[in-house]
This record gives structure tokens, C-alpha cells and sequence, in this order.
């Protein structure tokens, strides 16, 4: 049924699983034992391989226990500084989103707010400073979906299928602190993408938003309302949200590398956390955490039912069904991915939770410059024979 604001009969609901924007295919939870795995270090081979490529790092569990794990390539450019540990934590850009809608929705199903509610009552100041075009018309539901029309601060302007182009900021800046509201006011002079509600266009300001309505709610930092209601809970001990610069990521991990004016790659390893956060994805985790995240997810541990829909169900206009991942191994395998400067990174994840495969790349090019294709690495693990046999 149509979700709106009524807010008793949420906090009567059961919980359920976290949040992802991308779409779902829900099987019955399975009932037999998974297949034997393939190398996970082999695939992490192939794939630090691909031109672009400076190190690989990923690992694969199936019912929250590790299967395999794997690292290629180096932790810096040229070969240099060893491999990237296993265990290393990286930056999971935009899976972060669906982490801020887990927080988002369980307040909703707190009864602290609708998903129907207006953008200009929940944040006046984006009214009063005349931050966002139509924010008394704009709801949560829209923000969580990309479907609000906001225009994306990260990106001058869309790609034309609707997803993220190309940084519009100085990517080499580590130092300016910036905060989340400089962030929306960057997109308030570009262009809208359409009618609130009317179709799917990609925008990190939706999530920037969001981030600063969970504090207005709550009244504390976003990074205290991950950890206090995912991370803790979840035993993602190595899992947290970088708020300012000069954070980084802790510990020995892999560099990546961006290319200057003069097409030379600059190592972005002190990417400015400002400019991450909600919007275009602050958290750093490690393939075990991000793969606690996911599996919870999918099984139905953080959020009920019809509040994981608002985030499930097709977005209207959208030209490529985002997470409409893998059918392999006789199941769905959903897709949830970020990238930055520097590295992308992905988690398959089947639809009863059982398996998962976390990976990040750490890149000497443009992220939309490089070919990954990770998918054939998660067949090569979660079905070898059948990866074997594909031509």
C-alpha cells in the first residue's frame, strides 16, 4: 500500500533491514547450503590488471563469515609501497547514502518525521536563505529517491542519462572546511532537473540535505547517529563517518590518484572530508564492515518492510535500474557502489543476505575512465563452475 504519514501504525512495525538507493530483487530467504567459492585472490588479480587500476582489495563472506579474501596491485602508484592489506579500510563514497537512509527512515519510523514531509519545514534556513528552489514543495520521500529535481552541487551538470558528472570543485583541495549548507548553495544557481517527484536524476545535495535533517531532528552530528544506530549495534568496529579536514583514512590502505590540468595523476589520498559527508559519501569502512552493513540490510534487521519500498521501488525515469545487479549462482545479486577521485568501490550482495563480496579499486585515472568488470569476479567466486564454463 502507499506509504504516508501514519505515523502510529510505523512504530507498531517490526524492524527490518538498512538502507540502499538501489533496487532490489527479493527472493525467499534460501534454504540450502552455497556452493564451494572460487579465489577471491585471484579475481582481486584480474582485476588490478585493468588499465586504471593502482591496487584491488576485496573479500567475500557467505553468512557473515569470511570466505576469502584478497589484495593486488599496490598501495601507491608504480608498484610502490607494497600491497594493500586485506583488512585495510577505504573510503565507500556513496553506499554511504544508503546508510544515511537507514538513519532517515528509522526516524520516520520513530514518528519523528514523514517521508511526506516538506523540505522547508524540516530545514527553514534553506528558505530564509533562499538555498532551494521550491523547498515547501520538495519531500523526504523525493530526497531519498533523487527524484526532487535539486540540482547536484558536486556536478555542474548531470550526465545525460541522469547520473553524477564530473566534479565541478577544485579536487585538490584538502584544506578549505566546508560545510554542509556552502555545499547546497553551490547548486542553488544551476538548473533544476525536473518537477518535484517527476523522475530520477542523480544529486549528492538530496543527501547533504538529509544529513542536516537528521541533526536538526536529533540534535546531534550525523557521525553520532551512524554510529550510535549502525555501527555500534552492527559490530562495525572499524567503520566511521569523516567529518572534516584534514580526516583521512586511518591506517595502512591504498592511494588513489587523480589526474591534473596536465593529465599527470596527483595523489587525492587527503581527499577534503568537507566535501564528502552525506552528500557525496564520507564514511570509511572495510569489506567485512560494509558487508555487515549490506547483509542486515537484506534480511530485514533495521527497517520495516514497506519503509525499505520508498527505496526499492523502480524510480520513474531512471535509464539504468540502479542495483538491478547480477542473476547468477541461481540467485539476484544487487549492486551497491560509490566513487570519487581516486577509487571507486562495490558491494554484491545476494537477496536473502547470505553472500556478499565488498570491493574497492584505487585508480591512476578518471573513475569513469577505467572498466571494471567486477561482476565477472563475483561469478568467478560465488559460481566458478559456471564462470568457467561462460565464454
Amino acid at each position: 500500500m502507499p506509504y504516508e504519514n501514519v505515523r502510529p501504525s510505523l512504530r507498531k512495525a517490526g524492524p527490518a533491514a538498512g538502507a540502499a538507493m538501489l533496487l532490489l530483487c527479493l527472493t525467499p530467504l534460501a534454504t540450502a547450503a552455497p556452493a564451494p567459492v572460487g579465489s577471491v585472490q585471484q579475481a582481486m588479480e584480474e582485476l588490478a590488471g585493468v588499465p586504471g587500476v593502482v591496487g584491488a582489495v576485496g573479500g567475500a563472506f557467505v553468512d557473515g563469515r569470511p570466505v576469502g579474501q584478497g589484495s593486488a596491485g599496490s598501495r601507491l602508484l608504480d608498484g610502490h609501497g607494497g600491497r594493500i592489506p586485506t583488512n585495510a579500510r577505504y573510503r565507500i563514497w556513496s553506499q554511504t547514502k544508503h546508510m544515511v537512509a537507514t538513519v532517515v527512515l528509522q526516524l520516520v519510523q520513530e514518528g519523528r518525521l514523514g517521508v511526506d514531509d516538506k523540505l522547508g519545514g524540516l530545514l527553514p534556513a534553506v528558505v530564509e536563505q533562499d538555498l532551494v528552489a521550491r523547498a515547501d514543495e520538495i519531500t523526504v520521500r523525493q530526497l531519498l529517491r533523487h527524484t526532487s529535481g535539486i540540482p547536484d552541487w558536486y556536478a555542474g551538470r548531470p550526465n545525460p542519462d541522469g547520473s553524477e558528472g564530473e566534479p565541478s570543485f577544485d579536487v585538490f583541495d584538502f584544506s578549505t572546511p566546508y560545510r554542509p549548507l556552502d555545499l547546497v548553495r553551490w547548486s542553488r544557481g544551476r538548473p533544476r532537473t525536473g518537477e518535484p517527484g517527476e523522475k530520477w536524476s542523480y544529486s549528492n545535495t538530496n543527501y547533504t540535505l538529509l544529513g542536516l535533517v537528521v541533526e536538526k531532528l536529533t540534535g546531534r552530528h550525523l557521525a553520532t547517529e551512524l554510529h550510535t544506530r549502525l555501527f555500534g549495534p552492527l559490530g562495525m568496529t572499524r567503520t566511521r563517518l569523516m567529518v572534516k579536514p584534514p580526516d583521512g583514512v586511518k591506517g595502512p590502505h591504498g592511494h588513489g590518484y587523480y589526474p591534473d590540468s596536465d593529465g599527470r595523476p596527483r595523489d587525492v589520498d587527503r581527499y577534503n572530508a568537507g566535501l564528502a559527508g552525506a552528500g557525496a559519501g564520507g564514511v570509511v569502512s572495510t569489506a567485512h564492515d560494509v558487508s555487515v552493513f549490506h547483509r542486515a540490510f537484506a534480511q530485514g534487521r533495521l527497517l520495516p518492510p514497506e519503509l525499505r519500498r520508498i527505496l526499492t521501488d523502480p524510480l520513474p525515469g531512471a535509464a539504468h535500474p540502479r542495483g538491478a545487479g547480477l542473476h547468477r549462482c541461481g540467485e539476484d545479486f544487487s549492486i551497491a557502489g560509490g566513487l570519487g577521485p581516486g577509487s571507486l568501490a562495490m558491494t554484491f550482495y545476494s537477496a536473502d543476505g547470505r553472500r556478499q563480496f565488498a570491493m574497492s579499486f584505487t585508480l591512476s585515472v578518471k573513475p569513469g575512465d577505467v572498466k571494471i568488470d567486477a561482476g565477472r569476479a563475483v561469478e568467478s567466486v560465488f559460481c566458478p563452475s559456471s564462470s568457467a564454463a561462460a565464454p
